[in-house]
Parts: C-alpha cells; sequence; structure tokens
C-alpha cells in the first residue's frame, strides 16, 4: 500500500478565472490550465500537490463534502488572501498541539470547505 493513499484530488468550481486567482494568491503558486473541451482544469504545481481546480458539468463546489488540509507556509499571510480574495474563514487559526502545529479552517470563494495547516 502507498504511503500517503490519496494520489489525486480534484476541488470543484463554477468561476474558473475567479477561483485560480484565489489559490494562486492564498497558497503562493501558479496553476497550470489545461482546456480539456468538456473540462478545464487549473492543475497544481506536481511538486507541492497532485490536483487540480475543475470547472465542468458535473463539478458542484461544496461544504458539505471531504475537507482537505493543505499545509502553508505561513497561515497568517494565507488567512489574509483568503479574506482579500473573497474567501471567508470559518475557524480562525488554533494551535492543534505542540508537535502538530496550527490550522484554520476556510471556505474558498466557490464555497468549498478546506483546512490550512501549518506546523511552526
Amino acid at each position: 500500500m502507498h504511503k500517503n493513499w490519496i494520489q489525486w484530488f480534484e476541488i470543484p468550481v463554477y468561476q474558473f478565472d475567479k477561483a485560480r486567482a484565489f489559490y494562486e494568491a492564498v497558497f503562493q503558486v501558479e496553476l497550470q490550465v489545461i482546456d480539456l473541451g468538456a473540462l478545464t482544469m487549473a492543475m497544481f504545481p506536481p511538486e507541492i500537490a497532485s490536483g487540480a481546480l475543475c470547472q465542468g458539468e458535473w463539478y458542484h463546489p461544496s461544504s458539505d463534502g471531504v475537507t482537505l488540509h493543505v499545509p502553508v507556509a505561513d497561515i497568517d499571510l494565507a488567512l489574509q488572501q483568503v479574506e482579500q480574495m473573497g474567501g471567508h474563514i470559518l475557524q480562525p487559526k488554533k494551535q492543534i498541539s505542540t508537535e502538530l502545529g496550527y490550522m484554520a479552517l476556510i471556505k474558498d470563494c466557490e464555497g468549498n470547505r478546506l483546512a490550512l495547516r501549518a506546523t511552526y
């Protein structure tokens, strides 16, 4: 069995350009856009994540599904970007433990729920 069994994730979006700008600002990355006709993807850099934002008829943003926990270098900066880019902070930064660091729960600009994590 693989050490990390999550091989790929897809985050559904309706407003592709707005969502792409949100994720690029919050996570300080550049996403690669791929147009597959019925599906448009903005892929995260492979060295940091195996996944993409996806816009297509069968993708519907929701805060009711699985919550991805995503590492960030600076959780305070990321939270500032969340609000500036049209997202919402659901749970402010809190310490999980001295070993596990900090987390915050957010809703992205499309309505998806994510947890931000930092280990400093």
